[in-house]
Order: C-alpha cells, then sequence, then structure tokens
C-alpha cells in the first residue's frame, strides 16, 4: 500500500493542509496511520472518501452533513459517483447556456447582432437566488425585498457581461481571502483590511448601494448563519467564514459610519 504524506495529499488534491488537518480534527477524514515522526500518512482508502468529500463540497453541503452522508450505513461510494455526475451534467449544460448568453450578449454590444431580450437571462439559476432571497426575508423582515430589488435593478443595467465580471472579482478576493488566512494574517492587520476595504468596495456594486456599518456587519452575520455561504467559504479553506467575517466587523468599526 502507498502512503501519502499530508502535503502529498494536499498537492494532489489542492486542499490545503491547513484543512486537512481540520477534517482531522472534527473527524471527516482520518489519516490511516500516524508515523513515529508525528507525520499523517493517507492510504487508497482515505483518498477515495476525500474525492466523496470535495463532490459533496461541490453541492454545497456542510461538512457536517458530508460526514453523516459518508458514515451512513449502506453508504454506496458507486451510487454516490453516479449521482455526482448526473449533478455534474446538468451543471455542464447551465455553463453551456451560460456561455451562450455571455457571447450574445457581447455581439449585442459590438454591434454585430440585435440582442433577443427574452435570452438576456438564459443559464441564470433562479432557483437558487429565490431561494436565498425567501432566506433573506424570512431572517431579516419584509424590508430585504426592497434592497433585493435595488441589487437587481443595478445588476440589470450592467449587463450580463459586466456581472458576470464582478462575480469573477468577488471570487478572486474570496481567494486572497483564504491566501492571508492560511499565511497566518490576523484578521485585523493591516493587509487583511486592505482586503476587508475592497471587499466593501466590491459589495456596494453588488448591491447598487455602499454599505453602512450595520449593514456590513449584518452582511459578515449572514455569511457565518447561512448553510450554502458557509458551506461555500468552507469549500476555499477551513475557517474561512470565520475570518471573513471578522475581518468585516473590524473594518466597519473603523471605517463605517
Amino acid at each position: 500500500m502507498t502512503d501519502y504524506t499530508v502535503k502529498t495529499v494536499a498537492r494532489l488534491s489542492g486542499v490545503s493542509v491547513r484543512t486537512l488537518h481540520h477534517y482531522d480534527e472534527i473527524g471527516l477524514l482520518r489519516p490511516a496511520h500516524i508515523g513515529a515522526n508525528g507525520y499523517r500518512y493517507y492510504g487508497r482508502e482515505e483518498l477515495l472518501r476525500l474525492q466523496q468529500i470535495l463532490f459533496h463540497r461541490e453541492l454545497g453541503m456542510p461538512l457536517a452533513q458530508i460526514a453523516a452522508v459518508l458514515d451512513a450505513p449502506g453508504f454506496d461510494r458507486a451510487a454516490a459517483l453516479r449521482a455526482h455526475r448526473e449533478r455534474l451534467c446538468e451543471r455542464m449544460a447551465r455553463s453551456r447556456d451560460l456561455i451562450e448568453t455571455i457571447d450574445a450578449t457581447l455581439a449585442a454590444l459590438e454591434g454585430v447582432t440585435k440582442m433577443d431580450e427574452t435570452k438576456m437571462y438564459k443559464g441564470f439559476d433562479p432557483e437558487t437566488q429565490a431561494r436565498h432571497e425567501a432566506w433573506l426575508t424570512e431572517r431579516y423582515g419584509g424590508g430585504m425585498d426592497d434592497r433585493v430589488a435595488q441589487s437587481k435593478a443595478g445588476l440589470a443595467a450592467m449587463g450580463a457581461p459586466a456581472a458576470q465580471a464582478l462575480f469573477a472579482q468577488g471570487e478572486a478576493l474570496e481567494a486572497e481571502f483564504a491566501r492571508a488566512l492560511e499565511a497566518g494574517a490576523p484578521a485585523d492587520s493591516e493587509a487583511t483590511q486592505a482586503l476587508a476595504r475592497r471587499w466593501c468596495d466590491w459589495i456596494a456594486q453588488a448591491w447598487n448601494r455602499a454599505p453602512d456599518r450595520a449593514a456590513f456587519e449584518g452582511l459578515s452575520r449572514l455569511y457565518e448563519e447561512h448553510p450554502e455561504f458557509r458551506a461555500r467559504y468552507e469549500a476555499r479553506c477551513a475557517g474561512l467564514t470565520e475570518y471573513l467575517g471578522a475581518a468585516m466587523r473590524v473594518f466597519a468599526g473603523q471605517e463605517l459610519a
């Protein structure tokens, strides 16, 4: 049997060493054995379990739920892989639709063709958006409806290509926060607070209005409380949800009125 060190598993899977240590601590992914040198070693069975963890993370499933699924009596790895494949095929189809929407919009903006407004939003996932909006209204009251409408109006005025570019900027910033966490930068450090400022500016564009202190702090709590946001950030790096939230609250307290 081949043994893999935690660093090798991190390199193979793209999961950080910090996250693998966290998975061990919470019992989600134990190493096959601990060497006399104190190093964690993983075998083929652990690599296959990690693959399942990553597939379930792609579906936005919280870590505790992933553990319950994988440890359930009668868990069928092959059946789970078939289900993952089906969902990924659905995603691929939606991604193709989104690419077609971007290409059609670009062609219209460049004067090559005329945009068919009925196809302007082909590929977007209305069910996920509706679910998020319902959660916000239930958690924070009916006043959220107006804020959501304002944000949607701003994104619509921006146009599909610009909105896609904005979302890509957000993902890049999330990755920078994850790197700062893994590098050990405190949430209130100068470097992390510079990221928080850029995040605030990004939120202002996405919301179509600048957030005040209460709104920015409230958003940080939303990230920590909403299971889909938490799953998203923990998939990037263990502890990222709390790290991002803490950085946002420090920034709000120091910079926002």
